[in-house]
């Protein structure tokens, strides 16, 4: 025990040395003093991934309907907590639009520090995401996209609660929560198959992700343009963060969404092909991946 103390002394002693005091007005808040409860949940996500699936590798698919629709409800209804909170806080402080400091808005801050320690919080809580998807063997959702996302996104906004609690930093989660408002519910809608005929607004979302993130961009560079004594290397950091997630996206946008459809595809089948039970032989390598033995 006494060695794991003397360990995190040392990374605390470090980070505070990298990154310079830390933020008085949130110090003794839960899990912000000392970094390692944060970077051991990351480790046991990241573990989790890993086990999971092997020990799901020759286990059936588990439903988990019901926990399903619970954790997208919960989640849902905290985020119209924070969208509404972050919203009449922000609005309480006068908070400047294009650059807002850390410190001009008084009781307005902590009440704008205290809604983005539950968006902080709300990270380590959407690690299920990943876990719902391993325990219902959707590997395919489980890209690196979708992992670099959640663990960097729990980090990043601890260091934002120690160091940059308030101010500028309201700007994203506040488009964010609306976001995941959107997104959550949509989860939740597609748990049941009766529903799944009125979800076709699912590539509506990536889209709005892509302009939150090109929004926060502009609102954080908006700052470098106009500086109010906002950390300069705090908005660099954030705007380059949020550029790796816009090529991210857009990656799997054009993944998703810009490939050819199959039934395209069959559509232009060149005369001429043999035709067997209604489907011609590339119906079967379209399908499958390789040509069908017995479609041949």
């Amino acid at each position: 025990m006494e060695h794991l103390k003397a360990f995190d002394d040392k990374v605390n002693a470090f980070l505070d040395n990298m990154f310079g005091p830390r933020d008085s007005r949130v110090r003794g808040w839960f899990m912000l003093d000392s970094y390692l409860p944060t970077f051991f949940l990351t480790v046991i996500y990241l573990l989790s991934i890993w086990l999971g699936n092997k020990y799901m590798k020759n286990r059936p698919a588990l439903s988990l309907r019901g926990i399903l629709t619970l954790y997208n409800l919960g989640i849902t209804l905290l985020s119209m907590y924070m969208l509404a909170e972050l919203i009449l806080s922000s609005w309480e402080g006068g908070y400047n639009l294009q650059c807002q400091d850390l410190a001009s808005a008084g009781k307005a801050d902590i009440r704008v520090a205290k809604v983005l320690w539950w968006y902080y919080f709300s990270k380590l809580i959407e690690f299920l995401d990943t876990i719902f998807f391993v325990l219902r063997k959707k590997t395919s959702q489980i890209t690196f996209l979708h992992v670099y996302h959640h663990a960097s996104m729990f980090n990043i906004w601890w260091c934002v609660l120690n160091w940059i609690p308030c101010g500028q930093s309201f700007f994203g989660p506040t488009l964010n929560s609306f976001i995941h408002i959107l997104m959550y519910s949509y989860y939740g809608l597609s748990v049941f198959p009766s529903m799944h005929r009125y979800l076709w607004w699912k590539k509506y979302l990536t889209q709005a992700q892509l302009v939150q993130f090109v929004l926060t961009i502009t609102h954080t560079m908006s700052a470098v343009v106009k500086p109010c004594g906002f950390p300069f290397g705090c908005l660099i950091f954030q705007s380059s963060y949020m550029l790796t997630l816009v090529i991210l996206f857009l990656n799997f946008y054009f993944q998703t969404y810009r490939k050819k459809p199959m039934k395209k595809e069959m559509e232009e089948l060149p005369a001429g092909k043999e035709v067997k039970n209604g489907f011609s032989k590339a119906y079967f390598t379209a399908t499958n991946g390789v040509v069908n033995k017995k479609a041949q």
